[in-house]
Formats: structure tokens, sequence, C-alpha cells
């Protein structure tokens, strides 16, 4: 029987978890006072050992902090999203103060990520000031912004496999697909009839793009044919607040919340169908 190992923050919820690209073994939380909606956060590198889980850097921060994403090149550097609408980039190696902060969301940065695509070393923010902002590692300034969505965005997301490319997921129900060289949106996809919480793109298929939804489903996306998607999930009984892709066979793992529940669940065997012409997105 597996052994669970817990962690306790006091008085700090978890917003966000991401494993280190470099140390498996480790992982950044962006933790919020008052589930986020007051007061302060905070920022917790831990390594889980033998024996439990241990704090490794902790940093405080005057607002909430809502989604934190590892540097790609870099093991001890990483970047998370506050309530104030800002951006920080932290060091492990520094104990006090961030690196740099960088200020130009007007609301609530909800989501971060850095590129993974070689050659490449960005990072993208998504806001509840409805745009996503484009930046260069160190946080100097933001490359571009792009606008399109009509509500919240929730959650951004790099291609793993196409440099310049990301997704978006909004509370106003679509799921977009960017084009950095073009500023633009190439496809926008009425992905749920309800606010999409989360996005991820398979690292084994550039077509595959999942998403997870306040209406409790779990949807996967053939960027080829987006008419209907591939596969609808449905288990949970309260919105989907992360989901994300594991394996060759598109496996998302979905984790939901409301109330006094809070639940993960794993979907196996989820392989698309061979798409049909239609509507959709040629990418390479």
């Amino acid at each position: 029987m597996m052994m669970m190992k817990v962690f306790r923050s006091p008085a700090r919820h978890g917003y966000a978890v991401e494993v280190s690209p470099f140390i498996p073994n480790r992982v950044a939380c962006a933790a919020s006072q008052y589930y986020g909606l007051a007061g302060c956060g905070a920022l917790l590198v831990l390594d889980e050992t033998e024996s439990g889980v241990s704090l490794v850097r902790s940093w405080e921060w005057s607002d909430g902090l809502f989604d934190v994403a590892w540097s790609e090149t870099n093991e001890h550097v990483l970047v998370a999203g506050g309530g104030d609408g800002s951006l920080q980039l932290w060091d492990i190696a520094n104990h006090s103060a961030p690196l740099r902060v960088a200020k130009e969301h007007t609301q609530e940065v909800y989501a971060v990520d850095w590129s993974q695509t070689r050659g490449e070393n960005l990072i993208v923010s998504g806001s509840w000031d409805h745009t996503a902002k484009v930046w260069d590692s160190a946080l100097s300034h933001s490359l571009t912004t792009l606008r399109g969505h009509e509500g919240v965005i929730y959650s951004t997301i790099w291609s793993p496999h196409i440099p310049g490319c990301f997704a978006s997921a909004s509370g106003d129900g679509t799921l977009r697909v960017w084009d950095l060289k073009a500023a633009a949106c190439r496809l926008a996809i009425p992905a749920h009839n309800a606010e999409i919480l989360s996005c991820d793109w398979c690292k084994y298929d550039q077509n595959v793009v999942a998403t997870g939804s306040v209406d409790c489903s779990v949807c996967v996306w053939d960027l080829r044919n987006v008419r209907q998607p591939v596969n609808q999930l449905r288990g949970h009984t309260y919105a989907i607040r992360r989901v994300k892709v594991l394996g060759l066979q598109q496996e998302p793992a979905s984790s939901g919340h409301g109330g006094a529940s809070l639940r993960v669940r794993l979907w196996i065997r989820l392989q698309p169908a061979r798409p049909q012409p239609g509507g959709g997105l040629f990418l390479g």
C-alpha cells in the first residue's frame, strides 16, 4: 500500500504544485491565505524524503500566489503569479527577496508557464484582466500582450512541441491556441458550456490538449478536428481545478474542488480516434 506523505502549511492553502524538471523529488507550491480570497501568499519549495516531506525554502508575499512554474534551464529558478497582478522571479539560493518583480497585468495573475521547446526560454502569464502576456526569462518586460478572451484566463500552457505556441483556457468557455510569431489566436474552441479552469498539452502528441471545467468534465481535444472532443470524461461532482496529461496514451489526471470535497482522478486508455475531416488546426 502506498504511504501518503503530508506537509502542512498553517494558514496557507495550496493553489498550485509543480514538480522540478531537474530534481524529481522536489516540488514548488504556490499558496494563499483564506483560499485566495484575501490576505498574503507563500511560495514553498519541498523535497520528498524517505521519512516524509521537508521544507527547502519558503518566501512570503504580500498578496495571494496562484501559480508557479520552474525554469527549464536553471534548477534553482522559478516564477510565480500573484493576486496583485505581479510575476515574481525567485532563486532558491536567495533567501529573502525575488530576483525581479514584473507588474503589467491590471488584475490577478492566475497562470504562469515556462516554455519547454529547445532554443526557447519564455514565460507566459494569464490574468483576470482577460489578457495573456509573454515575457523574456528575466522578466525585464513583456514581449507581447495577447487579447481575445472575454473572461478570466485561468490556465496557460506552452506547447512542448512547437516553438512560440501556447494554449489558454478561460472563464468564457473557450480553449484558444496562440501563435507568438503572428501575435494572434490561431484557433478558438468553444470547449465547454461553462468556465474552463485548466488545460494541458500532451507531451507525446502535438495535436492533443485536455481541458477541465466547472461543468465537472474533462475533455480531450484533437486540434486537427475540433468539432467535438475525442473523449469527454465525467465522474467529478465538483469543478475541475487542474488537469494533467500523464502518459503515452493521453492519460489525464484531474483534481476537483468545492465544498468539503477534494478528489483526484486518474483516467486511463484515452487514445483518440483517427481524426475525420473537419475544421481544425494543423500544427508543425
